[in-house]
């Protein structure tokens, strides 16, 4: 049996080897794409709003995006299987993960009042449009709903053995816990920020984005390959994660207030307006003198940023950034993986964690 690359975001059979990433990607987009296309003709035939708001969840889905955790779970599969194992029996899964993401970031978007995500209206923006600002948010709540249960479904038809993808299924449902857990310290933090610290803001990083970004994503690999008994593995697996997954939520801190918006698809300043406890900010209050402190408190966004910069914050997070690649880098390159992974693996540290700002 081949493997496949795309043609059109299908898929053409070419000989085996492990899929280059953009083939990858538009492996895992098609799949999408032909799921989401039965589902809204099936909505459809209910009622042509509902094929319309089905439309619309689709469009968030396929709106670009860099569909980290897909090739984080295919590089943890990839490690276990080789180059010889052809990738279509294990895309719904992959693209499950995707479906799950768009549940997380239409949610945490609503909650965070954001206006854009990937350069676009978020998904509550393009609703109030229609029908007034509460039907907008009431819209955006069930539009990630259905993207959950949508996940659900293209999970179940990958075509493994029925324990295989029991403990899929297993890895699947802790990494959603504890992405609802990281979200709700995240909410909570908002509401009393001076009483926050580092420690916990890296816990609310910990559970929101190391776990489902990367940690659980490889080990939803290692349970594709049938290979959930191996400890050296899995550990390996774990501590990358979680130290690549905390360095990505870092530079996101660092985006969130540095970054261009025409590059980061983000307003710049949204953590600082809702006054969201990220690292960045609560090592700057550390780090900050009494008169800092003060003007910090009242300031506006572009004088808190300046301020924050001035505290050597900014360069403390670098380092820390530095520092979990580094450790993440160490735990692959001695795993007992196959060598293109933790080629990619090693390539992978790097790239997400030092995205243009």
């Amino acid at each position: 049996m081949a493997n496949h690359t795309l043609e059109g975001n299908r898929l053409e059979a070419i000989p085996r080897q492990p899929v280059s990433h953009r083939a990858l990607i538009g492996a895992v987009e098609g799949t999408l794409a032909d799921f989401l296309a039965v589902q809204i003709a099936s909505l459809d035939t209910v009622d042509p709003a509902l094929g319309g708001f089905a439309r619309t969840a689709r469009d968030l889905v396929m709106a670009g995006g860099k569909r980290i955790r897909p090739t984080f779970a295919y590089w943890g599969w990839r490690g276990v299987v080789g180059s010889a194992e052809p990738v279509e029996g294990v895309l719904p899964a992959l693209g499950a993960l995707e479906l799950m993401h768009t549940f997380a970031l239409v949610h945490d978007d609503l909650m965070d009042r954001s206006a854009t995500r990937r350069g676009r209206p978020t998904a509550h923006r393009l609703f109030a449009a229609q029908h007034g600002e509460r039907f907008g948010d009431s819209a955006a709540i069930l539009v990630g709903d259905l993207c959950l249960v949508w996940a659900d479904q293209l999970l179940a038809r990958t075509a493994l053995p029925p324990a295989t993808l029991l403990d899929v299924r297993a890895r699947y449902d802790r990494m959603r816990i504890e992405a609802v857990a990281g979200q709700y310290l995240d909410v909570l933090g908002e509401t009393d920020p001076a009483t926050w610290s580092v420690e916990r803001a890296l816990l609310v990083a910990r559970h929101k984005t190391a776990s489902y970004t990367v940690q659980w994503p490889l080990g939803f690999g290692l349970a594709l390959a049938s290979s959930g008994g191996d400890p050296a593995l899995e550990e390996a697996y774990r501590i990358y994660g979680l130290a690549v997954g905390e360095a990505f939520q870092l530079r996101d801190d660092l985006l969130g207030v540095y970054g261009d918006p025409a590059v980061t698809g983000k307003p710049a300043g949204d953590d600082l307006r809702t006054g969201k406890p990220t690292t960045l900010l609560m090592l700057a209050r550390r780090m900050a003198g009494s008169a800092q402190l003060d003007e910090l408190a009242v300031a506006g966004v572009t004088r808190q940023a300046e301020i924050i910069a001035a505290t050597g914050a900014p360069a403390q997070v670098e380092e820390m950034i530095r520092s979990r690649v580094d450790e993440g880098v160490a735990a692959i390159a001695g795993a007992p993986v196959r060598p293109d992974a933790r080629a990619a693996l090693i390539e992978l540290a790097t790239a997400v964690t030092h995205r243009p700002a």
